[in-house]
């Protein structure tokens, strides 16, 4: 018995198409690079560290001034809405004016906390300090992070 040409049917690829896997691969890639570089921006600061600070989360409605490493200042408020807006650059001259209108509105607490960083000289600390007090800030605290302190073990 001969086959017939009819009966014989061509062999099935076995080949993966990776095309798609790759298509999305580059594209997740694209995004990462547009998205990283947002995600660093703002305030680039070592904050100074405390052996024992107290932990506090963040409040609602807090205010915080940020000075980076370059001394450039940086506002952390929360929106109106509610909605946290992260750090915001502030040129020297506005910011007097961007914390009158902010302390302005508040009737309770005129507290703002800043967050410097730790090689900073410390007349820009004193300059933001003196800037805030004008524009009506009462109370000024200090963000720090917690300092690694080595344990000995015990019995030594």
């Amino acid at each position: 018995m001969a086959l017939s040409a009819a009966n014989t049917k061509a062999a099935v690829a076995a080949d993966i198409n990776v095309t798609p896997m790759i298509d999305v691969m580059l594209v997740l890639l694209i995004i990462f690079m547009i998205v990283t570089p947002a995600i660093t921006a703002g305030i680039q600061a070592t904050v100074p560290r405390a052996i024992n600070p107290e932990s506090a989360e963040e409040a609602e409605g807090e205010i915080r001034l940020g000075i980076d490493k370059d001394g450039k200042f940086f506002l952390d408020i929360t929106a109106p809405n509610g909605h946290y807006t992260g750090m915001r650059f502030v040129n020297d001259g506005d910011l007097e004016t961007k914390l009158r209108q902010l302390y302005n509105v508040r009737t309770v607490d005129k507290i703002m906390f800043l967050k410097a960083d730790e090689n900073l000289p410390y007349q820009r600390v004193q300059e933001a300090v003196e800037i805030a007090r004008k524009a009506g800030v009462r109370v000024i605290g200090a963000i720090s992070d917690q300092k690694q302190v080595r344990r000995r073990p015990e019995g030594s």
